[in-house]
């Protein structure tokens, strides 16, 4: 198996919405206002609105549940989601906060993409599978979403 890059992408860190603790954790929903995808393949934006991050904070990690809508360039809808995990480093903690930032690799934090569209464009993403890793950046996210592929 090989990983091949598919798209990176941003997407703009609105207020957060705390539900509280509950029985897994300390809930949080993030909302995102926008954002952009750039790839070899896809290219577009964040529909506003559309997206936010149902996370759940543990003592030592975040649990992402994380819905979007990317509106191609060209006009077609891919619908994303995904879960992961966030290590809550000191530094993730400071750039959740908005006092600094994190780097690829600086905590383990990894996502699954998955995505669906109807747009026969694009039809192609609705069979592929997806690994991400991000990094946090004031007041955004940012991510390089990988396809997997056979050798």
């Amino acid at each position: 198996m090989k990983l091949e890059l598919l798209l990176s992408y941003h997407a703009v860190l609105s207020s957060s919405l705390e539900v509280g603790s509950g029985a897994f954790g300390n809930r949080l929903i993030v909302e995102v206002d926008g954002g952009e995808f750039e790839g070899p393949k896809l290219k577009g934006r964040i529909r506003n609105a559309a997206a936010a991050d149902w996370l759940t904070l543990s003592e030592t990690h975040g649990h992402l549940d994380v819905r979007a809508t990317f509106e191609t360039h060209d006009g077609a809808f891919i619908y994303v989601e995904y879960t992961g995990k966030l290590e809550m480093t000191e530094a993730v903690v400071k750039a959740i906060g908005g006092d600094g930032s994190t780097d690829y690799g600086d905590q383990y934090f990894f996502t699954t993409p998955r995505m669906q569209t109807g747009d026969s464009r694009y039809s192609w993403v609705n069979n592929i599978v997806c690994v991400a890793q991000g990094r946090l950046r004031p007041g955004r996210v940012e991510y390089n979403v990988y396809m997997v592929q056979n050798d």
